[in-house]
């Protein structure tokens, strides 16, 4: 079952955050052996990284590079970018949100695990999953059992 990382799980995952968001996002990266990321994520990361963690360029830049070696990477093409525009528009989401969803469509993804859109929210068989909601969503605790 493919799922793809949005920016939050990596950032999470990294150390930011409060230790049992990091906790769980580790948990989440090591536990999901069909986990993807798309550039777009890894660029997001390292702006989080050096403009809200204070990280130096050239750590962040390492950050970027191990995940990088981790995970596969998604491209983002002129066809999910106009699907994404289109996304963005019928259900006013930020384009950069809209983008990693169709992204995540145009590779087969089932699942989107994100804790900045709507928990559930579907579209093109991606379903956003909040991994830090009290209650796990049932595509990723599938995803998590079949990992183990």
């Amino acid at each position: 079952m493919r799922l793809a990382l949005d920016t939050n799980v990596l950032v999470y995952a990294e150390g930011g955050g409060r230790s049992a968001t990091a906790g769980r996002a580790l948990e989440i990266v090591e536990r999901l052996p069909d986990a993807v990321i798309s550039a777009l994520t890894l660029g997001e990361f390292y702006r989080v990284l050096v403009r809200k963690a204070g990280c130096r360029p050239g750590d962040a830049l390492a950050a970027v590079r191990r995940w990088r070696a981790l995970l596969p990477v998604l491209d983002l093409t002129a066809t999910a970018m106009d699907a994404a525009l289109e996304l963005a528009v019928a259900h006013r989401l930020g384009v950069w949100d809209a983008a990693q969803l169709a992204v995540a469509a145009e590779a087969t993804c089932v699942a989107l695990v994100s804790e900045d859109m709507q928990d559930g929210f579907t579209w093109h068989g991606v379903t956003v999953v909040n991994p830090f909601a009290s209650e796990p969503h049932p595509l990723l605790q599938a995803a998590l059992e079949e990992g183990r």
